[in-house]
Formats: C-alpha cells, sequence, structure tokens
C-alpha cells in the first residue's frame, strides 16, 4: 500500500506524498479532524429543527446584532397640488440580540480504548457532540418563540398598535388529542392570517412533541388522513408523511418545553429564555418570530501533538456560541394546555 499509512485505526489513505511540510496526511490528527468535523456537522445538522425556521444572522466583529422591523403604512387621497414628500414612513422597533457565552460539549478518548473498540469510537463521539449542540440551540430558539407568543408588540405608534402574540388552548388533557390539534391549527392559521404573517409552509412552522404527532397520523377517527387537506400524506404503516395542516409546515422535536414547569435562567445566557412554561404544549410561528445571531456556529477541536503524548488520547471539542431573542410576537403562536 504505498499510498497509505498507518494509523492508531488502520490504514489511511494519502493525497499527497508521505513526507516533507506538504503531507497533509502525515500526522494522525490531521486527519482525525477532517473526520469528526464532518460527523458532527452532519449530527448537527441532522438534529437541530429550528435554525432555517427563523431568521438567521452571523454575528462579526461584535457582541450583539440589531434586527430591525416595521410596522403598517397608511393610504391616504393625494390633495391636487400638494406636493408628496414621503412623511409616511412606517414605525419602526429595533431589537439588539446579545450572542450568548460560549457552549461546548467534549469528550476524551483513550488511545487504548480506541484501539480495541470494534467501531468507530471518534465517529459515535462526534454524534452525539453534534446532537448535544443541536439539542441546546433549539432549547432557545424555542422557548424564545414561547414567549414572543406572551409579548405584546413593541410597535404601538399609529396606525397601531401592532398585535402582539397569541395563545391557542387545546384544552386540559388534550395534548394528544389529534381533533383538538387539528383545530388548533386551522386556528392559528385564521389568526396568522389575520395579522399578515406570509403564508405558505415555507413561511409557517409548527414544532409538536413527538406523541403529538403520532396522534395526528394514528386517530385516524379524526379524518386526518382521509381529509381533502390531508388526503395525500401520513401514512400509518411508517408514521411519517404527514408533512402540512392548513399551509404549516410541521416539524416533531423532544426540545420544546413541553410541559416542562419552570425553566430557570442559566449562567452564560446573555438573551431571556427562562420563563413558566408548565401548559406549553407546542408551537406555531412565522418565520420572523424570532432572531439568531451565530458568532461561531459550529466549530471544532481536536488537541494533538504533545498534549495527546501526555495524556495517551485526544480531547475531542465542539463549540458553539448563538444567542436568540424574539422580534415580531405577531408571528408567534403558543399552543397550551390551559393558558397561563
Amino acid at each position: 500500500m504505498a499510498n497509505a499509512t498507518q494509523s492508531v485505526l488502520g490504514s489511511v489513505n494519502k493525497l499527497v506524498s508521505d513526507t516533507g511540510a506538504g503531507s497533509a496526511y502525515a500526522d494522525k490528527y490531521g486527519t482525525y479532524l477532517k473526520l469528526f468535523s464532518g460527523e458532527l456537522f452532519k449530527a448537527y445538522e441532522s438534529a437541530t429543527v429550528a435554525r432555517d425556521t427563523v431568521q438567521r444572522r452571523t454575528l462579526k466583529n461584535g457582541k450583539s446584532l440589531q434586527f430591525i422591523f416595521t410596522g403598517r403604512m397608511q393610504a391616504a387621497y393625494h390633495t391636487p397640488g400638494t406636493p408628496i414628500l414621503g412623511s409616511g414612513d412606517p414605525p419602526v422597533a429595533e431589537r439588539t440580540i446579545q450572542c450568548d457565552d460560549l457552549l461546548i460539549s467534549s469528550a476524551f478518548v483513550y488511545d487504548l480504548d480506541e484501539t480495541l473498540a470494534h467501531y468507530s469510537l471518534r465517529g459515535e463521539i462526534s454524534k452525539k457532540i453534534g446532537h448535544a449542540l443541536a439539542e441546546a440551540y433549539d432549547k432557545k430558539v424555542f422557548r424564545t418563540i414561547a414567549l414572543a407568543a406572551r409579548a405584546a408588540h413593541p410597535i404601538t405608534a399609529s396606525p397601531g398598535p401592532e398585535p402582539g402574540g397569541t395563545q391557542i388552548e387545546l384544552g386540559v388533557t388534550k395534548e394528544y388529542d389529534a381533533q383538538a390539534l387539528v383545530d388548533a391549527f386551522f386556528e392559528a392559521a385564521s389568526v396568522l392570517d389575520e395579522k399578515n404573517v406570509p403564508k405558505g409552509p415555507a413561511n409557517r412552522t409548527a414544532v409538536l412533541a413527538p406523541r403529538q404527532y403520532y396522534a395526528l397520523v394514528s386517530q385516524v377517527s379524526s379524518n386526518i388522513l382521509n381529509r381533502d387537506y390531508g388526503n395525500s400524506q401520513g401514512n400509518l404503516n411508517s408514521g411519517e408523511g404527514l408533512v402540512e395542516i392548513a399551509g404549516i409546515a410541521i416539524k416533531r422535536s423532544n426540545n420544546l418545553p413541553f410541559l416542562a414547569g419552570t425553566v430557570n435562567a442559566v449562567s452564560g445566557e446573555n438573551n431571556t429564555y427562562d420563563g413558566n412554561f408548565s401548559t406549553h404544549c407546542g408551537l406555531i410561528y412565522g418565520r420572523d418570530a424570532a432572531g439568531i445571531v451565530e458568532a461561531i456556529g459550529p466549530q471544532v477541536q481536536v488537541t494533538g501533538g504533545d498534549v495527546s503524548v501526555l495524556y495517551q488520547g485526544d480531547v475531542l471539542v465542539g463549540r458553539l456560541a448563538m444567542g436568540a431573542d424574539y422580534l415580531n410576537p405577531a408571528a408567534a403562536i403558543e399552543l397550551t394546555s390551559a393558558r397561563s
């Protein structure tokens, strides 16, 4: 194998010469960093739900970012001979979102354990790190949107005030009732229409707990699978395929604050994510309900050289720096078992 080199895990293919400063694969740590990065990114992107459903911007050379949003404008009749001076500018509000402290997930891999393992130990660990970062990311965003649904709109100037957030009550012990959920979807669609939130599954998202999602598929007595709005979606055999109701895309996640009780603030959070979520049962929201700033998102680091020799192993680190806050409460709806 002239084009391979021995490593802890066996032969690693080389794309350049075996020796010299230009050998990108001469050191096993360079190879592992690339493998670890790929596995982590795939796991992170497959696990995060919220990232592409709200506004997101990259933060550079600063600790916070301003989001600007506007209220409604009015139309009026023109008086002949009167100059049009553009004096009807819409009312504007600004929301500043700060970056939270650095979020990390890490593990130590002992060389002997890796040598004796009958599977790719680093691959498994990198997936777990990616999932841990995605879980923390989604939890922040979902709690932010729930808080938005309880907030008044910051724009109160004429022709406002703009509408605030909305809570829709499913009813006590109705958390997993398919018909109650379907009714809530259509109520939410009506509310969003009335607030002029952009339509379509690309702009409107629902996030439910897994058990709620499967209740929609399995409780066929509620006609989820065979009525006009659902006759081509949902499969009892696979439990998959229920993609939207009332023009709202449906996603499922374990990271909702589902009946979570009181969630307290944590050191390192520079935005507000805490609150009482005792009756929280899901979210329906538009893309501008919340904003995310990302300063580092995500990155990977692997020790090597003298550190690895000293400890006979490597530290694998996944890191992420982001922050979230709500923007437009009118686009946020919280489903509740009973209104808080």
